[in-house]
């Protein structure tokens, strides 16, 4: 298989914070939508990308809530977005679409944490908020990214990419097989989505990109497996204090955000897209079996989430599931 996963040397390391990344680069009148951009990484990406001059809508399902984690800072606004509701989608979109604005940067950044165990049409909450959500949301968009002439879509993926492929016969888990795998599959989803909406939408200007931004330990959804499993991972110490080593993927929230806002913004990747990311850089190819552990954090992508044969059918069962 051909693909486009060689790194390209950005200069940036895994370090680097998501305002290194865009030192120098001007979002003045560009606008921005960052779905769950009030919290952890989500909340970085915004406060950067507003410091670099963009305006930027956080689509979260508290509003409320969402306004005072955002107090503060500038060129923000908060709209109701709840991604388990496919009409809470498309009055987000709705609205967007009658402001006229245009979209230079949609970041597909929220992600399933508690909650029902599926959405009100029955499909798994993971791959329907993950994946889903996001599949009808940046659908809805595509005007207003169209009439950016020249935007961005980021789906936050996840190394978890890397442990499950799409299960094409039961995407919802109905069988009850492993859950875990709901979460892994959701994030090869991310991926597989990006790839196919660079090859359908690069000819109006459009990028597609997917990033793993690494683990951040203190993040609601990281957190929510508890601490005994954040220390077995290596994540926290015996204080329940992050332990940060950006070089094997453990991350503090600005590092975490960098590849997002890396990938919205950089003029480096001006000619490419429809790739996956990692540390501020194309990710490679790894398709050699990979074991999690405290010391190691597996993340580079694999065949199956790059797949365009994939890719397209995906695509394909996305939309016949949100006609049903």
């Amino acid at each position: 298989m051909t693909h486009k996963q060689h790194p390209i040397h950005t200069g940036f390391p895994a370090s680097s914070t998501a305002d290194e990344v865009l030192t120098g680069i001007d979002l003045s009148g560009k606008n921005a939508i960052v779905t769950g951009g009030h919290a952890g990484i989500g909340l970085e990406a915004t406060r950067a990308l507003s410091k670099a001059g963009a305006f930027v809508t956080v689509g979260s399902r508290n509003p409320e809530q969402a306004a005072l984690a955002l107090v503060g800072i500038e060129r923000v606004e908060v709209s109701q977005l709840d991604l388990l509701d496919p009409h809470s989608i498309d009055a987000f979109a709705a609205r967007w679409l009658r402001s006229g604005r245009p979209l230079h940067i949609l970041i597909n950044g929220a992600a399933a944490s508690g909650g029902p165990a599926r959405d009100a049409r029955g499909f798994e909450k993971h791959f329907a908020t993950n994946h889903l959500g996001h599949f009808q949301l940046t659908l809805g968009l595509l005007p207003a990214l169209r009439a950016a002439h020249g935007s961005r879509v980021v789906n936050v993926s996840s190394g978890a990419q890397r442990f499950a492929d799409i299960q094409w016969d039961d995407p919802n888990f109905t069988d009850g097989r492993n859950l875990n795998l709901a979460y892994a599959q959701s994030k090869t989803a991310n991926v597989l989505f990006a790839v196919e909406l660079d090859r359908r939408w690069a000819k109006d200007g459009i990028r597609g990109y997917a990033v793993h931004p690494g683990v951040v330990a203190g993040t609601k959804l990281n957190s929510s497996v508890g601490q005994d499993a954040l220390r077995a991972m290596g994540l926290i110490d015996e204080s329940g204090q992050p332990i940060i080593d950006p070089e094997v993927g453990k991350k503090t929230p600005q590092q975490g955000s960098s590849t997002i806002v890396f990938a919205a913004t950089s003029p480096l990747l001006a000619e490419i897209g429809g790739v996956y990311l990692k540390d501020n850089d194309i990710s490679k190819l790894d398709d050699e079996p990979r074991t999690l552990t405290a010391q190691s954090i597996p993340a580079d992508v694999v065949s199956h989430s790059i797949d365009p044969q994939s890719a397209e059918r995906l695509w394909q069962l996305s939309e016949r599931l949100l006609e049903a």
